[in-house]
């Protein structure tokens, strides 16, 4: 250790040194960017200004919509900057702030789907009960509560990091700062920084799976029970989308954080967050908003309103 130099910046390595494959792979995600923040701040605007989009599930999914684009601008930018950059460099502290913003949205994804789940299961299992039970107090104190515990959880992942020193490679075979990557180029032992993640990440995955089950578990009770084709039709509608979403979602963060061997093993490291800080806040808007009669209902007439304001405009003068 007294003759190793202590690394306090890093080299992120990306996806390859190929400059055929970096041009192609930055007009790529370039575009899968420009649609991920057009689509969720749009989402989310359209949900704030419409009143017909004025009720729990759409707040929820509003909400899920902006951390999705935080997702995306955590890791992103970066990551487009380095396809044409020479160093690639990235100081640690740069690398705990994009692992800090980056762990805050996804984790507050979680508490959000699970809440998404619950408010399903209120609104299809208890229809009657659903203004009492779903009150516009309980909304707004649900999503603070997701928000304040990906802050925390991001927190004592980021806290945890300091007690590392790091003196070996400064080549981070990734394309953002995640802790995974750091912990095998750190000096100091990681196993309790890898055994915060196993309690902390795990039981946040656990708990909100869990919810997400049992809920879709009343969900799909109550469907088959329902006597009207048209009721069952809808209800699958309506939680199908929600159902696609979570399971990459989840599936993706399990296989990254919770897998034996998790820090050992990097070979898979890119290909899997690839899906959770890319295609996910990619495709949400899509899975949502497609599968909504009542968001393309609105959006179509918002179209109509346009189209026919601008040929007013055109036979005036």
């Amino acid at each position: 250790m007294a003759n190793n130099t202590l690394t306090t910046e890093f080299i992120l390595t990306g996806f390859t040194s190929h400059q055929e494959l970096q041009i192609l792979l930055f007009i790529l995600f370039l575009i899968i960017y420009l649609i991920t923040i057009i689509g969720n701040i749009g989402l989310a605007i359209l949900i704030s200004i419409e009143p017909r989009l004025h009720s729990p599930m759409y707040w929820f999914l509003g909400n899920l919509a902006l951390m999705d684009a935080f997702s995306s601008c955590a890791v992103t930018p970066k990551m487009l900057m380095n396809f044409f950059s020479k160093n690639r460099m990235i100081s640690l502290h740069e690398c705990m702030a994009q692992f800090y913003f980056l762990c805050f949205s996804e984790t507050s994804d979680c508490f959000l789907l699970a809440v998404m789940a619950y408010d399903r299961y209120v609104a299809i299992c208890n229809p009657l009960h659903y203004p009492i039970m779903m009150s516009k107090k309980l909304c707004i104190q649900m999503v603070i509560g997701s928000l304040v515990a990906g802050n925390l959880h991001s927190m004592i992942h980021v806290g945890f990091l300091f007690r590392l020193t790091f003196c070996k490679s400064h080549k981070i075979d990734h394309f953002f700062c995640d802790v995974l990557p750091l912990y095998r180029l750190s000096c100091t032992d990681p196993y309790i920084n890898e055994l915060m993640i196993f309690i902390f990440s795990g039981s946040i995955q656990v708990f909100t799976i869990g919810v997400i089950l049992v809920s879709y578990l009343y969900v799909l009770f109550t469907i088959f029970r329902m006597k009207s084709k048209e009721g069952r039709g809808k209800a699958f509608s309506t939680c199908a989308s929600h159902f696609i979403s979570v399971s990459i979602f989840y599936g993706s963060l399990l296989i990254m954080y919770i897998r034996p061997g998790t820090v050992n093993e990097g070979a898979i490291d890119i290909p899997v967050a690839i899906f959770y800080t890319i295609v996910i806040p990619f495709l949400n808007p899509f899975i949502y908003s497609l599968r909504n009669k009542e968001i393309i209902n609105v959006l179509r007439k918002i179209m109509e309103k346009k189209i026919s304001g601008e040929f007013r405009t055109k036979f005036v003068h």
